[in-house]
């Protein structure tokens, strides 16, 4: 134990090794709902029959790139196929150009991110956001999340006149009553804090779905792990014949952001933040996630990146790399087994726990300063557009143009960062782009 509280600098960060293996427990508690949730959205593009693999792979992708965190970077986060990021896999790129494809560019992605990273040009972009768009960023998300749980759930469904509509034939269903009690059960653990609230409700939906025959009861429980569906399926031919700027680019849009704020949120609560506002060891904790991201993709999940999940284990006085390494080891223990479980569970079982993610999200919108139109405007067009587009590409986009051009004109041009300008200008040419217009 001497030994690997030296390696991590334990006692220097004022922690115990008791205390960090019970905080990464506590994380892992907090994000296995990824396991579940994650093989549900891709097998959405891949097909039902994916499932196992998909499971295997979000497993160890999530156990790889978490403990590579807790060893490399020293630090309490845990990785895992992101949410948001899957469902633009699932349901924006996937059915436009094909699963293979959009894995082929999100391998690309990352290893566009490892080059970034190195280079620490992925920091000095990071460091020239401002704070109002981060916090949309992952508040938009979160709102695009929420959108597709109520989607899943059935309580909003498509309309011709008003687009979207209360899913009024789905209100008498049971699945749909399960889904509303999960909903109930999961606010009222996490009003109790209760680790693991989401987990629970998805084992206890799964259980009420059973007993009342809407889920058939799986032949067994455990299997051995496979990834004989996704392993290195990758498509680089079609990615170059879908047009692999468009597709590369969204991709890495949504995954630098996305991975941004989180990394910004947990690093505050955490206590890492100088005073400057910069975050410590910020290149090693990126290239964690870019090289995440790049094994994810050959093993056959979506994009790898930062948990705010990770939150709950800083919560519990988890402050080295030991966090990070004990919630990879669960990921692995854990999930590289059960597939047959997971197989069995339904959307309605999920959609609850898509819901609740959204509000865990939408909290650092609060955060955005409302008393300065300059940076409260932009920020509230990017959390709207990101779910009323259903991409979180073109939402970051709105934001940065916006937020640009607000500044410039109201004669506030020097407060803008000289790089805002450049991502400005290079998402205009992405919406030219998207338009036809070359």
């Amino acid at each position: 134990m001497e030994a690997i509280s030296r390696f991590f600098k334990v006692e220097e960060h004022g922690s115990t090794v008791k205390r960090e293996i019970l905080a990464g427990i506590t994380t892992f508690m907090t994000m296995a709902y990824i396991l579940v949730v994650n093989p549900g959205m891709l097998s959405a593009a891949m097909g039902k029959a994916a499932i196992p693999s998909i499971l295997t792979a979000t497993a160890l992708s999530a156990g790889f790139a978490t403990i590579l965190m807790g060893i490399y970077a020293n630090k309490p986060f845990a990785l895992a196929a992101g949410m948001g990021l899957n469902a633009y896999f699932a349901f924006t790129v996937a059915p436009q150009y094909g699963w293979q494809v959009a894995l082929a560019a999100v391998f690309v992605e990352g290893l566009i991110f490892i080059v970034l990273s190195l280079t620490s040009v992925r920091s000095a972009v990071a460091h020239s956001i401002p704070n109002s768009l981060k916090h949309a960023i992952g508040a938009g998300i979160g709102i695009f999340l929420t959108f597709i749980g109520l989607q899943h759930m059935g309580f909003i469904a498509p309309d011709q006149a008003t687009m979207v509509s209360l899913g009024k034939s789905a209100l008498a269903k049971p699945e749909f009553l399960i889904a509303v009690f999960g909903l109930i059960l999961a606010s009222v653990l996490i009003k109790l804090k209760v680790p693991g609230a989401l987990l629970i409700t998805i084992i206890v939906n799964t259980i009420i779905g059973m007993v009342f025959g809407l889920i058939d009861i799986p032949s067994k429980l455990f299997s051995l792990p496979t990834l004989d569906y996704t392993f290195l399926k990758l498509d680089f031919h079609g990615l170059m014949n879908a047009g692999a700027l468009g597709v590369i680019f969204s991709f890495f849009m949504v995954d630098f952001f996305d991975t941004l704020g989180t990394v910004t949120g947990l690093s505050a609560k955490a206590g890492y933040l100088t005073e400057d506002g910069k975050i410590p060891d910020i290149d090693k904790v990126l290239l964690t996630d870019a090289v995440g991201t790049t094994v994810g993709a050959l093993l056959g999940t979506s994009t790898v990146t930062t948990y705010i999940e990770s939150a709950s284990g800083i919560e519990e006085g988890g402050r080295t790399g030991l966090t990070a390494v004990t919630t990879g080891i669960l990921f692995l223990l854990v999930g590289l087994f059960i597939s047959p479980l997971v197989a069995v569970i339904k959307d309605f079982v999920t959609a609850p726990v898509l819901v609740l993610v959204g509000y865990f999200m939408m909290s650092t919108f609060f955060e955005v300063d409302f008393s300065d139109p300059s940076e409260a405007i932009p920020a509230f067009l990017v959390l709207v557009t990101i779910p009323f587009t259903y991409s979180i590409a073109d939402g970051i986009g709105v934001g940065f143009i916006t937020y640009t051009l607000i500044k410039l004109l109201s004669g506030k041009g020097k407060d803008v960062h000289p790089l805002m300008y450049v991502l400005a200008i290079i998402f205009v040419l992405y919406f030219m782009y998207l338009g036809g217009v070359f």
